[in-house]
C-alpha cells in the first residue's frame, strides 16, 4: 500500500523536474525531452509491477548509443539529486514534533525531579566525529549549488511573498538547476584529504556555526521553563572531532605533513570565522559604562569593550594571516597566533562580566553569549582532530627498534614480554630511539605523525584510535611512541574493536590494561573505547554484530564500574543497517544502561552529515534529537533483556552468524557471483573518497573495505549484508516454539525492537524483482542457483518480519521513509535497468571506452543519491 505524500513535497519534486526537463530541452532540443519523459513514465509503470514496461525500458536502452545512455543517466541522476533536496527542504520545515518538548512531557509523566534532571545535564556530552565517506559521490561544487537552491526553496515555502519575488526566486531556482546541469557531476580525480577536510570546515562554517548556540539557546529555554535549570556559561554537551586528515588506516595519502596541513587550516578557517563574529559585536557593543575590570583592561577608554575587542580581532587577524603565510613556506610569525582557547575565551568573559554588571544582562545573552558558546564548541582548532592508525603499524615501528637496538625482535615476543619490555620503556626516564638510525619508510610515517602530535597544542586533538586492536599491549605502544615523540600530557588512546572476536574480548583486554598500575595513572580516570560496526558486520553479519557489540559494552560498562573509571564508548557507525546505521533516537535508546553517562561520541560520515548538518535547520533538529535521546536515556534507562531473552538472542546470533559465513566465507561460488551481480569491480574506478576501496590492492573480498562492500550491494538492490542469514535464525526460533518469546522482546526490549525495525527499512529499499534483472543479464548461467537462492531467502525474510511486527505492508510505522522511497522509486528504476546495459556493454568491450566508464560512474553517483544510506 502507498503512503499518502503531502501535497506540497510532490509538487516540489515535480516542479523541480519540470524545470530540469525545460533545461534539458533548452540544451538539446525536444526530442530529448520527450524520450526522458517516456522514460520517467515507464519507470514509474516499472515500479508498480508493469513488465511491459520493464521490457520497453530494456529495448529502449538496448538500442541507444553509449552517448545517449550517458545523457539518459545523467538526466535521472540529476531528478533523483533534485528530488533529495525537495525533501531535505520539506524536512527541516516539518517541526511539529519537537523533541525537546516530547522529553519534557515524558520526563514530566515520570515525575523526574529537577536535581536529577540537572546530575543528567552535566553528563550531557555530545562528540560528533566528522569522517569523510569513500563513497560520498557528490562534488563540492554540486553541494554548493543544491544548498543554494534549498535555501531559495525555504524562502518560498516559508514567507507569504509577493509574486514579484517568487518569480525571482524560481529563475533563480531555473539558474541553479541549469549551472547544475552543464557542469561534471563526477571528479575526474579522486579527492584529497585536505580536499576532505575543508569540505567539514565548510559544513561548520554554512551550518554548524549558526546551528549550534541557536540549539544551545533552545536546550537552555527549554529547562529553565520546565526545570529551573539553566546550562552554565562554559557548558559544552556538543563538540565536534574530525578523521578527516587523520585516519591513516589504509590511507596512504594521509601523511604527518597531511595531518599538519589540515591541523593549520583549521586553525585558520576558525581565526576567520571568529574574526567574524568579533567584528560584529565591536559595532553592537558600543557602551561606555563598564566595571573596573574592564575599564582598567581597556585603560578607561572611552568605548572600553570595542578597545577590548579590537585587540582580539587585530590577534585573530594575525593567527589567520600568519597561519597563510607558514602554509605557503614563510616565517609567518607564529609568536603573535592565538594559541591557546584561553587567550579567545577571556576577552570575552570579560565583556560579558562587565555588561551583566553594569545592568545589561539582555545584551550580554544576545550576540555574545552566541560567540562564548562558539568558543566552547569549536575552540581556536574549530574541531579536534582524531588520528587512526592500524595497530600493526605500530608493532612494525617497535620491531625495527628492537632489532637495531640488538634486543630481539618484538614482534616475536609473546604478549607478556611486550607488555613487559613497554612497561619497563615507559616508566624510563632516557629515550628509547636511537639518534643515528635510519628506520624504513613506513616506519618514519608512523614517527614523524607522533612528532607532529607533539608539535601541535593538545587542544587540537582528540584521541588516538588503533584499528585492529587485540591486546593490551597495542595500546601500551601506542603510548609508548608519543613519549618518545616528547609528548608530555596524556593524549586518550582508544582501542577499536571490529571483528567479532575482538569484540567479544573487549572486557578481557580492557580489564588488562586498567589492571596495570602505571596505565592507570596515565589516563587519569577516563577510558575510551571505540566500538566497531562495519567489519563486525562483514566478518560475521548484522544480527551477530550488534548482540556481540551490545555484549561487549554491557561488559566495559561493568568493568568501568567496577574500577572506577569514566568510560566513552565511541561508535564507528555509518549511514546503514549494514554498518550499524540507525535513526538517532532509536539507535541510543537501543544502547545497553548505563552505556551513555560517560557521553556519546560516534561518528558522522560524509552523506550522512550532509543529511543531518547540511542545513541550519535539519542541524539544530540532529543535535536536538541526540540531546534528547540520550537525557532520556540517562534518566529512563533502557531495559536489560531478561535473562531467556539473552539465551535466544544469543543462540540466534550464533544461527545467523553461521547462516551468514556459510555463504560469504565458505561458499566458493560467492565471490564469482558477487563479482558478476554487482557492480564492485566497476566501482573502484571511481574516483570516489582519497581513501583506497581495498586494503590491499591485489587481495580479494576479504581485502575489501566494509563501505563499498555494502554500497556494491545497494547498487543491485539486494543489499545483502544488512540482512543476510538474520530471518533465517529467527524462522529457527520460532519453529522451536519461541514466536511468543520473540514478540515479547519485540514489545519489552528497545535493542531487539531496533533491529527489527531497521530491517523492515532495509527491506522496502531492497528489491529482488530489480537484483533478478542484474542476474538475468550479467551473471553466468552456472551461477544463476546462487542469486535464485539468495532472492528465495530474502522474499522470505521481507515476509517474516511483516508478520513478526504485525504489518501489512513495509515501513507502516515509518510513514516518511515509506514516502521517500516511492518519491525516489520511478527515478530509481529507469538508471537500475541503464546500469545493467552499461554493464553488459563494458564487459563485453576489450578496450577501454572513455564514454561508457562514465555513464557507468553517472549510473553508479545516481542509484547511490537515490538509495541515500549506501555506506
Amino acid at each position: 500500500m502507498a503512503a499518502p505524500i503531502d501535497h506540497q513535497l510532490m509538487e516540489t519534486v515535480r516542479k523541480l523536474g519540470s524545470i530540469l526537463g525545460e533545461t534539458i530541452e533548452a540544451h538539446l532540443g525536444s526530442e530529448w525531452l520527450e524520450r526522458i519523459e517516456t522514460i520517467r513514465k515507464q519507470g514509474r509503470s516499472s515500479t508498480q509491477g508493469e513488465d511491459k514496461a520493464t521490457e520497453a525500458l530494456k529495448q529502449l536502452f538496448a538500442d541507444l548509443s553509449d552517448a545517449d545512455l550517458l545523457t539518459v543517466g545523467r538526466a535521472f541522476a540529476q531528478f533523483l539529486n533534485l528530488a533529495n533536496i525537495a525533501e531535505q527542504e520539506y524536512n527541516s520545515s516539518q517541526l511539529d514534533d519537537e523533541p525537546l518538548q516530547s522529553l519534557s512531557r515524558k520526563l514530566k509523566e515520570h515525575k523526574i525531579a529537577g536535581g536529577d534532571f540537572n546530575h543528567a545535564l552535566q553528563q550531557l556530552k555530545i562528540d560528533l566525529v566528522l569522517t569523510a565517506h569513500p563513497t560520498e559521490v557528490t562534488r563540492r561544487t554540486l553541494i554548493h549549488k543544491y544548498s543554494e537552491l534549498a535555501d531559495c526553496l525555504a524562502t518560498i515555502h516559508g514567507y507569504d511573498l509577493p509574486q514579484s519575488q517568487r518569480d525571482r526566486l524560481l529563475k533563480r531556482i531555473a539558474a541553479l538547476i541549469s549551472q547544475a546541469w552543464h557542469t561534471e557531476e563526477i571528479r575526474s580525480v579522486r579527492p584529497t584529504p585536505v580536499d576532505e577536510a575543508q569540505w567539514g570546515f565548510s559544513v561548520i562554517e554554512n551550518s554548524l556555526w549558526d546551528a549550534v548556540p541557536t540549539f544551545l539557546r533552545e536546550l537552555d529555554e527549554t529547562f529553565q521553563a520546565e526545570f529551573d535549570q539553566s546550562l552554565p556559561l562554559d557548558a559544552c554537551p556538543v563538540r565536534f572531532s574530525s578523521w578527516m586528515g587523520g585516519d591513516r588506516d589504509g590511507n596512504p595519502f594521509v601523511t604527518a605533513k597531511v595531518t599538519e596541513q589540515v591541523l593549520l587550516l583549521a586553525r585558520k578557517r576558525a581565526a576567520r570565522l571568529f574574526f567574524n563574529d568579533i567584528n560584529k559585536l565591536q559595532v553592537e557593543l558600543s557602551m561606555s559604562d563598564g566595571n573596573t575590570e574592564l575599564l582598567e583592561a581597556a585603560d578607561n577608554r572611552r568605548e572600553p569593550y570595542r578597545y577590548v575587542l579590537r585587540q582580539l580581532k587585530d590577534r585573530l587577524q594575525a593567527t589567520h594571516d600568519g597561519i597563510e603565510a607558514y602554509l605557503e613556506g614563510e616565517d609567518g610569525n607564529p609568536r603573535n597566533w592565538i594559541s591557546r582557547q584561553e587567550e579567545l575565551l577571556e576577552p570575552l568573559m570579560l565583556c560579558y562580566r562587565s555588561l551583566v554588571e553594569t545592568g545589561l544582562k539582555t545584551v550580554a545573552d544576545a550576540e555574545l553569549l552566541d560567540t562564548i558558546r562558539r568558543v566552547h564548541a569549536f575552540g581556536i582548532h574549530l574541531l579536534k582532530l582524531d588520528v587512526r592508525q592500524h595497530s600493526e603499524r605500530h608493532s612494525q615501528a617497535l620491531s625495527e627498534i628492537t632489532r637495531y637496538l640488538g634486543i630481539g625482535d618484538y614482534l616475536s615476543w609473546s604478549e607478556e614480554d611486550k607488555q613487559s619490555f613497554l612497561l619497563r620503556e615507559l616508566s624510563s626516564r632516557r629515550p628509547l630511539l636511537p639518534r643515528q638510525w635510519q628506520p624504513s619508510e613506513e616506519v618514519r610515517e608512523v614517527l614523524d605523525t607522533c612528532a607532529v602530535l607533539a608539535k601541535h597544542s593538545r587542544e587540537g586533538f582528540g584521541i588516538y584510535i588503533i584499528s585492529m586492536a587485540s591486546q593490551a599491549s597495542d595500546v601500551l605502544a601506542v603510548q609508548m611512541l608519543l613519549r618518545e615523540a616528547g609528548i608530555d600530557w596524556p593524549m586518550p588512546v582508544a582501542p577499536l574493536f571490529e571483528t567479532l572476536t575482538d569484540l567479544n574480548n573487549a572486557e578481557k583486554v580492557t580489564r588488562k590494561l586498567l589492571d596495570i598500575d602505571w596505565y592507570r595513572g596515565y589516563i587519569q580516570g577516563r577510558q575510551y573505547v571505540m566500538i566497531g560496526y562495519s567489519d563486525s558486520a562483514k566478518d560475521a553479519g548484522a544480527l551477530a554484530a550488534g548482540w556481540g557489540q551490545y555484549e561487549s559494552q554491557e561488559q566495559l560498562v561493568s568493568l568501568a564500574k567496577e574500577k572506577g573509571i569514566e568510560l566513552t564508548l565511541f561508535h564507528g557507525r555509518g549511514g546503514t543497517i549494514g554498518r550499524g546505521g540507525l535513526p538517532a533516537h532509536a539507535a541510543i535508546l537501543s544502547q545497553p544502561p548505563g552505556s551513555l553517562s560517560g557521553g556519546f561520541r560516534v561518528t558522522e560520515q560524509g552523506e550522512t552529515i550532509r543529511y543531518k548538518f547540511g542545513m541550519p535547520a535539519l542541524a539544530r533538529r540532529s543535535l536536538k534529537l541526540y540531546a534528547s535521546a540520550i537525557l532520556e536515556a540517562i534518566l529512563l534507562p533502557p531495559p536489560a533483556p531478561k535473562p531467556e531473552w539473552r539465551t535466544l538472542i544469543t543462540r540466534m546470533a550464533a544461527m545467523g552468524r553461521d547462516n551468514y559465513r556459510n555463504i560469504v566465507r565458505d561458499d566458493p561460488n560467492f565471490v564469482p557471483y558477487f563479482r558478476a551481480a554487482t557492480p564492485e569491480e566497476e566501482l573502484g574506478k571511481l574516483p570516489l573518497g582519497s581513501r583506497p576501496s581495498k586494503r590491499k590492492p591485489d587481495g580479494g573480498v576479504e581485502s575489501l573495505r566494509a563501505i563499498p562492500w555494502i554500497f556494491a550491494w545497494a547498487q543491485n538492490r539486494m543489499v545483502l549484508p544488512s540482512w543476510l542469514g538474520v530471518m533465517k535464525a529467527v524462522q529457527s526460533a520460532i519453529d522451536d516454539g519461541q514466536q511468543e518469546m520473540l514478540e515479547a522482546m519485540i514489545c519489552g526490549w528497545p535493542f531487539f525492537k531496533t533491529r527489527l525495525s531497521m530491517l523492515d527499512m532495509v527491506f522496502a529499499k531492497a528489491d529482488p524483482r530489480i537484483a533478478e534483472e542484474y542476474d538475468k543479464r550479467l551473471v553466468p548461467d552456472e551461477l544463476q542457483y546462487f542469486g535464485k537462492a539468495l532472492r528465495d531467502e530474502l522474499a522470505h525474510s521481507q515476509s517474516l518480519i511483516l508478520k513478526l511486527m504485525k504489518q501489512s505492508s513495509a515501513l507502516e510505522q515509518d510513514p516518511k521513509g515509506k514516502e521517500s522511497m516511492q518519491i525516489r522509486a520511478g527515478y530509481l528504476e529507469p538508471l537500475h535497468l541503464l546500469q545493467i546495459e552499461l554493464l553488459s556493454r563494458i564487459r563485453n568491450t576489450e578496450d577501454a571506452n572513455p564514454v561508457l566508464e562514465r555513464a557507468m560512474m553517472v549510473a553508479i553517483a545516481g542509484i547511490a543519491v537515490g538509495m541515500r544510506n549506501t555506506g
